[in-house]
């Protein structure tokens, strides 16, 4: 039976094995690599998907046998967040491993500087003897004349949004995702035996097509997938939610998104469901680049590192987009596995606060590569090791895009309160969310007297943390 049969047809428990989990997934037990030679290293970059879209991360109906097998058998960290919840700025965030305030890139047509550019993970892996290769969405500007090109051993990067629907290199027509799976196997066939590697993959998926109706391209392999399930409709996405958002809010382009995609039940359902097919998609390619690992006997010293560059709005308080300082918006997904790890230290699952600029130093920590001093992440592998180690109990957000639709914001995220501010408007609109009793951001308790000094403290280290991270 093929996939595309298999999906149309099996139900969620008989996915796992269908999607190839047992190259990568929970029966896979590789051996620790005692030859001391530097890992190979594949970082995986998904486009607007949040935190709960993985069946490792609770998640019921997602069908993700190979992203959960991969997790299963490595770390996962389940309070992973971005500093900054818009593509452009993330990407740069994980590149830099800086804060947007510092790397300045807050827009869709500034570049890195040289001296940036010579601090990027992939350039410092390049000049440490890595055989370098990219594919996928570059997300730096979009100008095609300024892609890095000559900077990488292998170039499959793409200027600009990518569309889904595009050719092979025989004039075929195929997925975006299923063109970046055959891509990363053209540039893992080309590694020398001599060197180690770095690839960084770049889907599109599962962001929406901009500009199109459909909103949500799915491979159409995929396209009867779900159909026999509902997807249930999350509680602040009753109409009240969005009655409780202050007026710039209900009038951004959020919401104007919100009424693309999720303004009726049907809408709703074929729009998360479309969503959900694209990051399968993305599995079942995880499942292939695995398998090509096994074939080309690299897997065992391969370390892979998933992530998203920043959440998504399923509806929640009647939005749609990133932007804003919600969970749903800030969250996502990151697990690293490392097939080098003791049996014991596989399986972990980490509670502590990470962020998209710990990436960098992590990608050059695991290949024992200098981290700049110019990051301001923090190196996850001392957590991947269970080792002992002081960690942050807050995070400096901030969402410095100008658009006349979105406001720009920032604010803390601690452990237990979060804390927004709305620097465009006269005066500052001010939110404070207890994160432990209201996990869903359904109440602003920022103008309750009982919390005027809570709030005074917020501010405070809002600004030392804007300060510090300048």
């Amino acid at each position: 039976m093929d996939r595309r049969t298999f999906l149309k047809h099996a139900g969620a428990g008989s996915a796992a094995m269908a999607l190839g989990v047992s190259s990568c997934g929970k029966n896979r037990e590789p051996e620790v690599t005692d030859s001391g030679k530097r890992p190979n290293i594949i970082f995986l970059l998904t486009d607007d998907q949040r935190w709960d879209t993985l069946g490792c991360m609770g998640n019921s109906i997602i069908r993700t046998p190979n992203l959960d097998g991969l997790a299963q058998n490595g770390v996962l960290f389940r309070n992973c967040f971005v500093t900054t919840p818009i593509c452009c700025a993330s990407r740069a965030s994980i590149f830099t491993g800086q804060y947007a305030r510092r790397h300045g890139i807050n827009d869709f047509s500034t570049d890195f500087t040289p001296a940036q550019f010579a601090d990027i993970y992939p350039s410092v892996l390049r000049r440490d003897g890595y055989f370098s290769g990219f594919v996928g969405k570059y997300g730096i500007n979009n100008r095609e004349e300024d892609m890095p090109k000559n900077d990488f051993d292998v170039w499959y990067g793409i200027a600009g949004q990518p569309v889904y629907e595009t050719k092979d290199d025989k004039g075929n027509d195929i997925h975006s995702t299923r063109l970046y799976g055959n891509q990363c196997m053209d540039f893992l066939r080309q590694c020398p035996d001599d060197r180690p590697f770095h690839l960084s993959v770049s889907f599109k998926a599962p962001h929406v097509q901009d500009g199109d109706p459909r909103q949500f391209i799915p491979d159409p392999a995929y396209d009867d997938l779900y159909s026999d399930v509902t997807i249930p409709v999350p509680m602040t996405a009753d109409p009240r939610y969005f009655d409780m958002l202050p007026g710039f809010l209900k009038d951004s382009e959020a919401r104007r998104r919100w009424e693309l995609r999720f303004a009726t039940p049907e809408m709703y359902q074929q729009s998360v469901k479309n969503y959900y097919r694209l990051i399968t998609g993305v599995d079942v390619v995880v499942g292939d680049i695995m398998n090509e690992l096994d074939l080309l006997g690299m897997a065992d010293n391969t370390i892979i590192v998933f992530s998203g560059d920043n959440g998504f709005y399923l509806g929640e308080h009647g939005l749609a987009g990133k932007w804003f300082g919600h969970e749903e918006s800030l969250r996502v997904p990151l697990f690293v596995y490392d097939p080098r790890l003791p049996r014991d230290l596989r399986g972990q699952v980490r509670d502590e606060m990470v962020l998209n600029v710990d990436i960098a130093p992590t990608l050059l920590s695991a290949c024992s590569s200098s981290i700049p001093s110019s990051y301001q992440g923090n190196d996850l592998m001392p957590l991947v090791r269970n080792e002992s180690t002081v960690w942050r109990e807050d995070f400096l957000f901030e969402h410095l895009f100008r658009h006349e639709k979105i406001q720009r914001s920032e604010g803390v995220v601690g452990t237990r309160w979060k804390y927004l501010r709305y620097i465009d408007q006269e005066p500052v609109y001010e939110e404070l969310y207890d994160r432990v009793g209201d996990p869903l951001d359904e109440r602003n308790i920022a103008g309750e007297q009982a919390n005027t000094d809570l709030l005074g403290q917020m501010r405070n280290r809002c600004d030392e943390l804007t300060e510090m991270y300048s």
